[in-house]
């Protein structure tokens, strides 16, 4: 519940963001409006009858209604005055009632991407005593971001000034956690130095938090490496618990993106690699290793598929390292490739029942089909015709599968690309003409 002058009512603003999580619109109905139906329960509007020194007080800030008589809110008249054109200087006098309302902090951050310079500067005026209020605001926070974005730099600096010492806080709430990344992105060097030490000793709290995650994401994407050495050691000894994580996996792949060789070398990529089987099967896991195969260097790669060789064809008809096994076929290179398909190959040679109940299985399976696919499209062509002349013999069976579709789909239409061109027949020469029977002898045409 807030008061006219915008402030929380009991509460801590991190309960009242948890309430609305679901549908953070819902659990606030429309404060301004509900206090303006209010007011017109306790009493009259501003008519036409109050003084001329009252008037000439409020004329900046209420229009006239004629048809009623009376003075509208700014507020009110935005919503319901279709045909007026409002700028900020309409505003000026209710700013911040009007940024924690949805329509008004619509309007205000439309107009703030146009505005001239001195009518953003009327606005900021009204913002900064209570930007902290709008800052875990569900309307107002938006407004603080467009300034952080369109404001001048002694603006943006004057807003990330405000936002010393209240960092963590608001890292973990709903919407403070949007306006630090905003500011992240925008500010100058030295302040986002001042912001992100103070989430030091704090780290491990924000990644598992579901808004404090996204923060230390941005710190690792907009902060140079060479200043994220308390969030790295943070991560000692705790990889593999972050991996599998629903919020440390992303940030885990973050690090992976951005920070140095070095800092990566320093215990993480060990750690990752140590438990590879593992994460390759879990449910959050399966992303990073994913992410090491496309960002990480060729002998990490070769040291993940050598870690997962010998079981690809049963990890392959599992959801989630089904995954990893067609990023090793897509990632791992020449050399890493074949290690899988021969591995491959061989559980698929015709000699024994059961290889053959093997290809069978991986082709009908809802996971396993996919990196038979994904198999398919890397390997080389006298690889691509043994796997062909075996799958042929299974075509019938397939057909009666839902995912074995996809694989007859795939085999004929690989089949029709490759036989064709080989039984073509070649072209027959053509016979001479034949001669004029009019022509003289010996003539030439």
């Amino acid at each position: 519940m807030y008061r006219d002058d915008g402030h929380e009512l009991g509460g801590h603003p991190s309960t009242r963001a948890s309430a609305g999580a679901a549908s953070p619109r819902s659990s606030r109905a429309n404060p301004s409006s509900a206090s303006l139906a209010a007011s017109s329960n306790r009493g009259p509007r501003k008519t036409s009858n109050v003084s001329e020194t009252s008037m000439e007080s409020d004329e900046t800030s209420w229009s006239p209604d004629p048809q009623h008589g009376t003075f509208l809110h700014p507020l009110e008249e935005l919503k319901y005055n279709k045909t007026r054109r409002f700028e900020l200087r309409d505003i000026v006098g209710h700013v911040g009632e009007m940024s924690m309302d949805q329509h008004g902090s619509r309007f205000i951050q439309q107009r703030l991407e146009t505005a001239p310079e001195e009518e953003r500067e009327l606005v900021f005026v009204e913002v900064m005593p209570r930007a902290l209020t709008l800052m875990t605001d569900v309307f107002g926070n938006y407004v603080i971001q467009k300034f952080f974005e369109h404001g001048t730099p002694a603006q943006r600096r004057s807003l990330a000034g405000l936002l010393q010492g209240h960092v963590l806080a608001l890292s973990l709430q709903m919407y403070g956690c949007r306006v630090i990344q905003k500011a992240l992105e925008v500010i100058e060097l030295p302040q986002q130095l001042q912001l992100v030490a103070e989430l030091d000793g704090h780290v491990k709290r924000c990644v598992r938090d579901q808004n404090g995650n996204h923060v230390i994401q941005k710190c690792i994407e907009r902060v140079p490496a060479e200043h994220l050495s308390f969030i790295i050691s943070a991560f000692n000894g705790s990889i593999y618990q972050l991996s599998t994580h629903p919020y440390g996996c992303r940030v885990v792949q973050r690090v992976l993106e951005h920070c140095t060789p070095a800092q990566k070398q320093s215990g993480i990529m060990a750690e990752i690699l140590a438990s590879t089987c593992q994460l390759a099967e879990d449910q959050y896991g399966n992303y990073v290793m994913q992410h090491v195969l496309e960002h990480g260097t060729q002998h990490e790669r070769l040291e993940i598929l050598a870690k997962l060789a010998g079981s690809i064809v049963t990890l392959s008809q599992q959801k989630f390292s089904s995954n990893v096994v067609e990023c090793c076929l897509q990632f791992g290179g020449p050399e890493g490739r074949q290690i899988f398909i021969d591995e491959l190959l061989a559980q698929t040679a015709e000699n024994t029942p059961e290889a053959r109940i093997s290809l069978q299985a991986m082709m009908k399976d809802p996971y396993a089909n996919y990196v038979v696919q994904k198999l398919l499209e890397v390997c080389t062509e006298e690889e691509q015709d043994i796997l062909l002349m075996r799958m042929k013999n299974h075509l019938p069976t397939l057909k009666k599968f839902t995912y074995g579709k996809h694989i007859v789909a795939r085999v004929e239409k690989l089949t029709s690309t490759v036989v064709k061109p080989k039984n073509r027949a070649p072209p027959q020469p053509q016979p001479p003409p034949a001669p004029d029977p009019g022509a003289p002898s010996g003539s030439t045409s």
